[in-house]
């Protein structure tokens, strides 16, 4: 073997290392995704509980100012 050849195998054995994630890499790619998942889900239910009380506590408020306009 000269050093050319030994370079080229090396070459190619990385690219095959570098090309695929492995299991593990999936594995740690569908549990990231998945989180993600749930953060975006709480995140939404987070802000829609917000907005409702905003609007809860805007309806109260003409409410109120509509029987301080009749007093």
């Amino acid at each position: 073997m000269n050093f050319n050849t030994l370079i080229l195998r090396a070459e190619e054995e990385a690219e095959a290392i570098a090309a695929s994630p492995g299991t593990i890499g999936w594995i740690f790619t569908l549990a990231m995704a998945i989180g993600s998942g749930f953060i975006i889900f709480d995140m939404v239910r987070r802000i829609r509980k917000v907005r409702y009380r905003d609007e809860i506590a805007r309806e109260l408020a003409e409410e109120q100012a509509a029987k301080t306009k009749k007093n």
